[in-house]
């Protein structure tokens, strides 16, 4: 396949990926516009996060960004992909579950309450919107139909993004930028395969989280509370699912799940972890990949710094399967820029000392100047 990099850069951008800058920018601006309007409604109502607990945060903060998040996807989608079918089922099924965990934000609900809401919500979209998986693929571009496999694997696949986003929202900034760059990777995946409409899905989810990602970086003035967080995971899964359903590409779910592997592994290993503790996977704790990394001495900006990075490499191996090599080369140079930043800063910070006396001989002696 021909790298957006290569010699026909400027046209494979200009038809594969530009069309899902505009529903980025409408979905940006929305979000931007209705975040002071989550806020009033959040203290109206009540939805706020207090400080102390769980909670690093310092001040009473809003917890109504998925209303935010949601209007500018939404608005966006509704303006760019109306002729799109499809679309309508990922509006309604996300709008649903940002508006059911509102009461999650609200008053906290049983786990298996929410986990019924979390299945109910991924049946609708398999069931009723048909968003399914119906193959996977193996190296040597076999296709393996899943046949009576379809309903279960496509519903565990949703309600393990909702999880997952659910899991990674620990600290300011991390889910909305995390999902923000998998959405990136989603259209330059799906504007190699030239299925546009993906493209501009991709194209509003990653501009609503980069709207939203104005307000709640370190240090956050409001977050996206569970009520976002499961409209990210619902939307992004279905998109994921409606990016292979028309093509029979080998791992074509390679991009975002590589995008995602740090949190879904740390998802994954915190469900063990309980269950080997005999606890619910719902209770909460503090051992999250985000929390180990703040307690090696990480802020919540460094710890965003590297889920950002790992996201972004991890990401741009899965893209190398359609085509875009050159773009693990890019992202390979910043990431390694970002993470000599972070580790930098961490040094001046804690006051960390690298010990090489050999170094001594590279540097003239005061008396011999």
């Amino acid at each position: 396949m021909t790298d957006f990099f290569g010699s026909d850069s400027l046209q494979n951008l200009r038809d594969h990926v530009l069309p899902g800058l505009w529903p980025f920018l409408v979905a940006l601006a929305v979000c931007v516009a209705v975040v002071p309007v989550a806020i009033f409604l959040s203290r109206r109502y009540g939805l706020i996060a207090e400080p102390g607990g769980r909670h690093a945060h310092a001040n009473p903060t809003p917890m109504l960004g998925g209303l935010a998040m949601y209007a500018g996807f939404a608005a966006a989608v509704l303006i760019f992909s109306h002729d799109y079918a499809p679309a309508a089922g990922v509006v309604i099924v996300s709008g649903l579950a940002m508006a059911l965990l509102v009461i999650d934000d609200r008053k906290p609900m049983k786990p298996l309450v929410k986990l019924g809401i979390q299945v109910a919500l991924a049946v609708l979209a398999v069931v009723v919107f048909n968003t399914k998986i119906t193959f996977f693929s193996v190296p040597g571009g076999h296709i393996v139909h899943l046949g009576l496999l379809i309903v279960p694997m496509s519903v565990f696949w949703l309600v393990g993004m909702q999880n997952t986003v659910n899991f990674l929202d620990g600290a300011d900034g991390l889910a909305a930028g995390v999902i923000a760059i998998v959405a990136v990777i989603l259209m330059l995946a799906a504007g190699e395969l030239k299925d546009i409409d993906i493209v501009k899905l991709g194209g509003a989810l990653g501009g609503c989280c980069a709207g939203f990602l104005l307000f709640n970086f370190h240090p956050a003035r409001i977050f996206m509370g569970d009520s976002g967080a499961h409209f990210l995971g619902v939307a992004l899964g279905m998109i994921s699912i409606l990016g292979i359903a028309k093509v029979a590409v080998a791992f074509a779910l390679a991009a975002p799940v590589l995008a995602l592997a740090v949190p879904i592994a740390d998802t994954a290993w915190a469900i063990l972890r309980r269950r080997m503790r005999r606890e619910s996977v719902a209770t909460p704790d503090l051992l999250h990949l985000h929390h180990r990394l703040q307690s090696f001495g990480l802020d919540q900006r460094q710890t965003c710094f590297v889920f950002y990075a790992a996201s972004a490499l991890l990401g741009a191996v899965g893209l190398t399967l359609f085509g875009h090599g050159r773009i693990f080369a890019v992202v390979l140079v910043f990431t390694a820029a970002l993470a000599s930043t972070v580790a930098t800063d961490l040094l001046s910070h804690t006051g960390w000392r690298v010990p090489a006396p050999f170094l001594r001989r590279l540097l003239a002696l005061p008396s011999t100047r």
